[in-house]
């Protein structure tokens, strides 16, 4: 097993990787196990872990927006969606034999401890991973402005922004274009300056202030957490130096 160059990790997993390729369903327990595999065999490397996870499968706080709902209830919509995603993945990691802890940013105490700083770091220094539902607990704050913040908050070392089919950043969205070009290195600037998809301004500015490494790569490649902690170069990493 390749050693681990990170001691303590965030990873972000969108709520498209609930439901994998499947159209029809909004949680796909086979897509969720597969991720849950992938999750203990990084954990194995020992490295402490927390996991801030999306609801996009489920709900969309901007896409309700535009149906007619009212932006700060669609958003808290989302957030209760995103406790949903967290516990289907804590069920399938526990069952596999990863001792997890589901905190949300939002209360609800009857299947979520409230989100605590030193106590999910307490819970990772124990070896437990560390589920984050809730988001930032505030509307028009998306799930990567959480990431971003939880990786600050907790200590992360770097922040893996795992996507979907998709080993990278590109210049154009590459499942449209096949012409488009993948960036193996960025700066933040760069990022923000392209303005390309990778997380939301307020996201990237907030790794940007704090110097928090961000590294872009396909989930459902081999081993991809695992190849992510090692070091390996892999998707697009976004940091604050310059390369040629």
């Amino acid at each position: 097993m390749a050693q681990a160059r990170y001691k303590r990790v965030l990873i972000k997993l969108s709520g498209e990787a609930f439901k994998g390729g499947q159209a029809d369903t909004d949680i796909d327990a086979a897509t969720v196990s597969d991720v849950a595999h992938r999750i203990k065999q990084a954990r194995e490397m020992d490295v402490q872990m927390a996991i801030v996870v999306g609801a996009g499968n489920i709900w969309r706080g901007a896409t309700a927006e535009k149906a007619g709902f009212d932006r700060v209830t669609a958003d808290y919509a989302g957030m209760l969606a995103t406790a949903i995603n967290a516990l289907a993945l804590q069920d399938t990691l526990e069952r596999i034999g990863v001792q997890t802890r589901v905190q949300s940013a939002l209360t609800i105490q009857q299947v979520a401890e409230p989100f605590i700083r030193r106590r999910a770091i307490r819970h990772m220094e124990k070896g437990r991973v560390v589920i984050l539902a809730g988001g930032t607990g505030n509307p028009y704050m998306t799930t990567d402005t959480a990431a971003a913040l939880r990786s600050i908050e907790l200590g992360a070392e770097v922040l893996l922004m795992t996507k979907n089919f998709v080993d990278g950043v590109y210049d154009t969205d590459p499942r449209k274009d096949a012409k488009a070009k993948k960036f193996d290195h960025l700066t933040y600037l760069q990022a923000l300056n392209l303005r390309l998809q990778v997380m939301d301004t307020t996201a990237l500015s907030l790794c940007m202030d704090n110097n928090l490494p961000i590294i872009v790569f396909n989930l459902q490649a081999e081993r991809s957490i695992e190849r992510a902690i090692s070091g390996e170069r892999i998707g697009t990493l976004i940091d604050s130096e310059k390369r040629k």
